[in-house]
């Protein structure tokens, strides 16, 4: 798998993440040389988004989202969706994104998430642009929510896509793609697998999600002694095709080749 021969995009990551800060300058110049040619760098909550900003502005690779995650909505100011659309008024490139529902959380308020996330929706209807998605355990209220709110005229994913294969057909009638992490290349990710070979190649995009979500780089247990995370960095996103592409029976340059194509339909690259 020759980095040289590809072109990939990283279609959710979290960049101005503190954690990645002081190595940033290291991140970019790895990505690049793993062949990895733009990400789409979301927010979720409104302290995110000057810094999100800043760095697609200094990034000619990055391109923008901005959210209000489900875990953080207790943060949101009254005037959250005014700022929303200022920036992506701003900006035509930027997409609305890490949104969505999250029933794992033990203490949550689902109806406040329902309401921010049609809001959300709205927003990138009405400005026609791309949605990056959070799901868990909420997928009948995500498609409700989508039916509800109408055609997104350019699209949504859901990232790191976490459902059950028999959702993807559901899913994809309401018009979602589906983006999978660093977590499809754990042996005991069956599930993951399952969904990945039944995903429409048309609607696969991958992702690293950093710098969270890293991939199984082999068992490294030493007697039991836990050791710490590491970072996630785009760097790895060809780990991440290597595994979809053997799933799927396919060389990794030909996935690679597809996925670009399917992330700069959905997110303009060529703009």
């Amino acid at each position: 798998m020759d980095p040289a021969l590809m072109k990939l995009f990283d279609s959710h990551c979290h960049l101005h993440d503190e954690r990645l800060r002081p190595i940033l300058p290291a991140v970019f110049e790895r990505a690049r040389t793993a062949g990895v040619a733009g990400m789409l760098n979301c927010g979720c909550t409104e302290a995110d988004w000057p810094e999100v900003q800043a760095l697609a502005t200094a990034r000619p690779e990055i391109i923008p989202a901005y959210g209000l995650h489900p875990w953080y909505l207790g943060e949101r100011s009254a005037c959250w969706r005014d700022t929303l659309a200022r920036l992506l008024e701003s900006d035509p490139r930027a997409a609305v994104g890490e949104v969505g529902l999250d029933h794992a959380l033990e203490e949550r308020n689902d109806a406040e998430q329902r309401a921010v996330f049609l809001d959300s929706l709205a927003l990138a209807r009405d400005f026609r642009r791309p949605v990056s998605v959070h799901c868990r355990r909420a997928w009948a209220a995500l498609i409700e929510c989508l039916g509800r709110v109408g055609q997104l005229p350019a699209g949504l994913v859901i990232h790191s896509y976490s459902g059950s294969v028999e959702l993807v057909e559901p899913l994809a009638r309401s018009g979602a793609r589906f983006s999978f992490s660093g977590s499809i290349t754990y042996p005991a990710n069956r599930r993951g697998r399952r969904a990945a070979a039944a995903v429409p190649l048309e609607l696969l995009l991958v992702e690293t999600d950093s710098p969270d979500i890293p991939p199984y780089f082999g068992d490294k247990s030493d007697g039991g002694k836990k050791e710490a995370e590491p970072l996630n960095e785009p760097a790895n996103l060809p780990l991440v095709i290597r595994t979809i592409a053997g799933i799927r029976g396919m060389t990794p340059e030909a996935l690679a080749q597809r996925v670009w194509e399917n992330s700069r339909e959905l997110f303009g690259l060529d703009r």
